[in-house]
């Protein structure tokens, strides 16, 4: 048997080097371009969690209507997680990621102002932090299945890999940011 000339090894490197690296799919500029509004979004959705939290120990501070902000925000994902996914197989998921995020832009942008002019209650805050898990429970199965449409074959583990990394990003920069915010200008307004 004999080994392959130092030419073709190197190639064969390059390649695994390539696929081994998490990096690679941002070399593909649909799936950069989706993957940063996709962590862009689901920073702003861990703000408004953590922001929503905190507003209801403002409006409310009973434990179980606090609770029921967290409830709002996780149970549409159980409810809605199984048609999602059926209705992500069957309409453009670009078109649809596209709608359901100025969708979830407008909620958030409602509540926001709802806040600003002290016209927020219990019962609506909830409303919202239920529409935007619903939003939320909606463009996870079309963000997952579009990704073999924006990197080829041999990318794709690694874009599989990046979307993890972006979920997380999110889960601790969106909250954080929260607080933040939260701290200047504080929950509700004065």
């Amino acid at each position: 048997m004999r080994f392959a000339t130092a030419k073709h090894m190197t190639k064969i490197d390059e390649n695994q080097t390539q696929s081994a690296s998490p990096w690679i799919a941002f070399r593909h500029k649909a799936f950069t371009v989706v993957w940063i509004a996709t962590v862009v979004a689901n920073v702003g959705t861990w703000m408004y969690n953590a922001a929503s939290g905190w507003l209801m120990t403002s409006l409310n501070p009973d434990p179980l209507t606090v609770s029921l902000v967290q409830v709002a925000s996780s149970l549409p994902m159980f409810l809605f997680a199984l048609p999602a996914g059926a209705l992500a197989d069957t309409v453009d998921r670009r078109r649809f990621l596209i709608g359901s995020e100025i969708l979830l832009t407008v909620v958030a942008t409602v509540s926001a102002v709802l806040v600003w002019l002290d016209l927020i209650n219990p019962s609506i805050l909830l409303l919202f932090t239920f529409l935007l898990g619903a939003g939320s429970a909606f463009t996870a199965p079309a963000w997952q299945s579009i990704v073999p449409q924006l990197v080829p074959k041999q990318d794709l583990a690694a874009a599989v890999a990046t979307n993890g990394v972006g979920v997380n990003i999110s889960r601790a920069i969106g909250p954080a940011l929260g607080g933040i915010v939260i701290g200047v200008l504080g929950s509700v307004p004065k």
